[in-house]
């Protein structure tokens, strides 16, 4: 108790006072509201900077997927991560990714805002909602956010976008994508969905695994892998052919971004 009321007594005397010794509210919420904004961007932005050479070792979804499956008894608890370098990820895939989620992603800076128009006049006239999120957008979103669709939630979103599109490589985007990514229940990046579906591992990834894996990205507890419908066969195909339009694998130097075709 004597910790306790030591603390209240620091803390109560941290409040500024005016001359009669009233205590001044405006004041202290604006220095505080001062030093928690300059405590988020310091830890924010130094996280960034770790992450721009460091792995990430788990993500807020990988955390609430544990918290799912540990209540849903017809779930398997599983957890299954393994990362590895830009050098280990197949051409193919990082290609195949590319041509289904985000063709522009070698020239955008973090956002494209022809594809986000699109949605939105798409939206309005559509209960069935589309998307427009850039692979540095879903990257951000995975690595330092949680799942949802709050204002607050996609605010963040832009911030960590801008805040890894000016801090880390286009290559060290795709590496973070790449191993962060849901690919199944309890299945994340490509090493540990390549071990886990082809048994090999995902610097051995052939076009054809490679466009399948990235045929169910839209929703992979929907879409499988292991025992794909008809309409992931079908992307594959879709994908199969975008691939084929780049003519190899991509050029992070001096990008070879071909004529979008819609699926």
């Amino acid at each position: 108790m004597n910790f306790f009321a030591r603390i209240l007594r620091r803390w109560y005397r941290s409040i500024p006072q005016d001359d009669q010794g009233k205590l001044r509210w405006g004041r202290y919420f604006r220095r505080l509201t001062i030093k928690l904004v300059l405590w988020f961007f310091g830890i924010t932005v130094g996280l960034a900077l770790l992450y721009s050479f460091l792995p990430v070792p788990v993500t807020p979804l990988m955390l609430e997927r544990c918290w799912q499956q540990s209540w849903d008894p017809e779930r398997e608890m599983r957890l299954r991560h393994d990362w590895v370098s830009f050098s280990e990820l197949s051409p193919h895939l990082q290609l195949a990714v590319v041509c289904s989620e985000d063709q522009d992603f070698l020239e955008h800076e973090g956002f494209d805002f022809e594809a986000i128009e699109k949605a939105y006049k798409y939206n309005k006239t559509h209960k069935h909602k589309r998307g427009a999120s850039t692979i540095s957008q879903q990257t951000a979103k995975n690595v330092f956010l949680w799942p949802g669709r709050s204002w607050l939630r996609k605010g963040l979103e832009v911030y960590f976008t801008f805040l890894i599109e000016t801090i880390w490589s286009k290559e060290r985007i795709m590496t973070t994508y790449l191993n962060s990514i849901e690919f199944g229940d309890g299945i994340y990046g490509a090493e540990a969905a390549a071990r886990y579906y082809f048994r090999k591992s995902a610097k051995d990834l052939n076009r054809q695994e490679s466009a399948l894996l990235a045929s169910v990205l839209p929703n992979p507890l929907i879409y499988k892998v292991d025992n794909p419908s008809s309409k992931v066969r079908e992307r594959q195909q879709w994908v199969l052919s975008q691939m084929r339009m780049w003519g190899g694998k991509i050029d992070y130097d001096t990008p070879n971004t071909p004529k979008k075709s819609g699926q």
